[in-house]
Formats: C-alpha cells, structure tokens, sequence
C-alpha cells in the first residue's frame, strides 16, 4: 500500500506562506504525486481554496463590495458568488433591501454589514479581512446629504486611503466613460457635473491607491437600468414627442451590457496584472442616439408614427423644459423618471473611446449586442402585452443602422 501522503503542507518564510498541494496523477498502471507551490501573501486559514469550484465552494477570495444593492451591484454580486467568492455586503439601507442577495452564495459566504460612508470606523470593519474590494457607490443626482462632490471625490478618496492602510490587495473603482478635465456642454452651459466630479475621483483613488483598477462603463442597459426603463417611460415623453438636443442626430452611443459589465468586473478581480489599468468597458457596436430611440419604439409599437411618435429639437419644446425643472424642485432626492436636466446634459454627449484603453475584449469578454436582448428587455412596454402574436404575422423589426467604430 503507497504511503499517505498529507494533501497540503503549509511552509512559513518572512512574510509569505508557500502551500504545496500533493496532486495524484492517474496513467495506465502508474499512479504518482507531484506538487505545484502557490503562494499566498497573508497567510490564514481562510486563504486556502476549499471545494472543487462553484457556489458551495470557497476560491481564496474575500471580497467587499460597495455598492451591491445598486443596479450594477447586483449582477457582479451574483458572478462573484457564482465563482465561489466570500462577499461582505455594506449596506446603508434598510436591511431587508439587500437580503435578496443572500442567495448569490451559499451558506455563510454573503455577509451584511452595516456603514456610512462618512464613518470611517464602520468602513474599517467592513474592510477587514478582504483581500479585494471593488467601489461601485455612485449618484445619478445630488441630494440635501449627499452632493457628487461627496459621493465621487470624497467618498471614494476614503474608501481607497482605507483600503490602503488595510493593506488591502486590489481595489476596484466604478468611474465612468467621457470623463476628463474639461467636459462637453450641450445642454447646461457649466457642463456635466457628474462627469466632472467622476473625473476628480479618479484622480483620488490614484493618489491614495496607485495600484487600483479603474474602469469607465459608458451607458448600461439590462433589467432595472436607466437607459432602457428611462426611454420607454412616461416622463420622458412630451405630447407624444420625445425632445433631444439636436433630436439626437448629432449624438452616438456605445451602450453595453450589464451582464458584460458584471462578467468584465469578476474579470479584473481575479487578475492580478490588471492593477494600475484603466478599462473602458464599452458595447461592440456604435449607433446614433436618434436610431436607437427609433428602434426601441419599433420593437414596442411595431409602427410608432400611427401613435404620433416623433422627435423634436429640446431648444424648441419650452413646456417640457419647465417639466424637467419642476421635477426637480418637486422630488429633488429621487426625480420621476429620471429626468432631470443633468442626465440630459449626459445624454447630449457622445461616447469618446479612446485606442490606448484596454477594452472588455483585452479581458476575453464575449460581448452581447443589442440587437439580440432588446425583444426580451423591451418585452414589459409593448403595446398590448397580452397579445400572443402567431409566427409570421408580423414583418420583424430591422436591426438599427451603426456607425463605423472610432
């Protein structure tokens, strides 16, 4: 009988541990062992991979993430659950609002804690024992307790000296895409806020956590988001008009998947030369804002124009004008519909892709286009809903016209 040999022999030297994993090999008639050295920088009980891979196993990796309730939170809470991942959840919420999200992992690997992100106590706590933590937090609008200067800047300036001083591993930050020092304006003569207060908060993470990884999303559409949900709805419509700057004829969008997006942020997680990048995670496909919006009202009305639909110049509809100001007077912590004049301003501008950016295609993402999801995502604002078409009674929806990549 072949002696028995211990599955995993841990070595202690400095500050670092190699753990050597005794691996039969089965061939024909001979059956030997051989080793492979992984190393593991803090050295605990918890950095040793347990099960064979999936939700009830356990890949070494601890990780926060900030932001998980939010939309984008939720598809990259699940990846990381899927792959194994231990997931410490703060929450500032009330707490039934994140206990959806136990079922990303198994049992004892979603984790909830409590914070503020003015309290830099509660963050330590959070932060403890993680190897990654990954910073999705973000406003699409100022609130009376947070303004984007706060949220952005601040905000993400705390969470990166802290992780720092935790000698924390990886650190992940949620930008966005068309950030820079000077922005487009449009619509709002002092320009996109948002995009400016973005852009400082890239530069605080890089100057309390140079390693950290920095990704730019440009729009994301999928279930629940902001992009789809904000065109089909109510509000954004004006007598069966919807008002663009330039009725959308000037302005090009790269939208991505949130599914891309989730799968893109698991990516960068698990690799380690992706520190001290920036990414842009953008669609595989480039349309005109005006095509898109044309599309979306095909797939939902079949033929928009008997139902009055058109597009109209935003500088030429006053009446809406003072709608978009009146939300945001009326309901300034949480605009109906999302509309406000800032996400106009956003609107306005076209995705600029820079060539010396590492893309979601650099991390071996397969990409989904638009043209394959949108029946499914745009299936809960067709006109009559109930209605079970038969094959063939319809003509189908042509693919909206792209533009040549930048």
């Amino acid at each position: 009988m072949a002696a028995l040999i211990p599955r995993y022999t841990v070595r202690a030297a400095k500050q670092q541990t190699i753990c050597i994993a005794a691996v039969a090999v089965q061939t024909n008639s001979t059956r030997y062992y051989s080793s492979e050295p992984r190393i593991i920088k803090n050295p605990t009980t918890a950095s040793l991979k347990r099960g064979t891979g999936g939700r009830s196993s356990f890949n070494g990796m601890v990780c926060t993430l900030f932001g998980a309730t939010g939309f984008v939170g939720r598809y990259v809470c699940n990846r990381l659950g899927k792959i194994g991942t231990q997931v410490i959840i703060p929450y500032k919420c009330d707490m039934y609002d994140c206990l959806p999200l136990k079922l990303c992992g198994d049992l004892g690997q979603i984790l909830f804690q409590p914070f503020h992100l003015r309290d830099e106590n509660s963050i330590r706590k959070c932060i403890k024992y993680s190897n990654v933590v990954i910073n999705l937090i973000g406003r699409d609008w100022e609130t009376k307790n947070f303004t984007f200067s706060d949220v952005h800047v601040e905000g993400a300036r705390r969470l990166a000296r802290l992780c720092k001083e935790a000698n924390v591993e990886r650190f992940i930050h949620l930008s966005a895409l068309n950030v820079g020092d000077k922005i487009e304006s449009h619509v709002l003569e002092s320009g996109s806020r948002f995009l400016y207060t973005k852009w400082k908060g890239e530069q605080a993470v890089r100057e309390e956590f140079p390693e950290a990884t920095i990704i730019r999303p440009s729009e994301i559409w999928g279930q629940e988001d902001r992009f789809l949900n904000l065109y089909s709805g109510l509000m954004r419509r004006h007598m069966r008009t919807i008002p663009m700057w330039k009725k959308g004829e000037q302005t090009e969008k790269q939208p991505v998947a949130v599914y891309d997006v989730a799968g893109g942020i698991v990516a960068i997680a698990k690799d380690p030369n992706t520190a001290g990048k920036t990414y842009q995670f953008v669609g595989p496909r480039r349309y005109k804002l005006s095509e898109l919006l044309d599309w979306f009202h095909r797939i939902r009305m079949r033929n928009p124009e008997d139902y009055g639909y058109r597009r109209i110049d935003l500088k030429y509809a006053p009446l809406f004008q003072l709608k978009v100001t009146l939300n945001e007077i009326i309901s300034p912590a949480n605009p109906l519909g999302y509309l406000q004049w800032e996400h106009l301003e956003r609107e306005s501008i076209s995705d600029r892709v820079l060539k010396e950016l590492p893309t979601l295609e650099d991390l071996g993402i397969d990409l989904t286009t638009m043209e394959s999801r949108m029946y499914w995502e745009l299936r809960l604002y067709r006109k009559d809903i109930q209605y079970m078409e038969s094959v063939g009674e319809f003509d189908p929806v042509p693919d909206p016209p792209t533009v040549p990549l930048h």
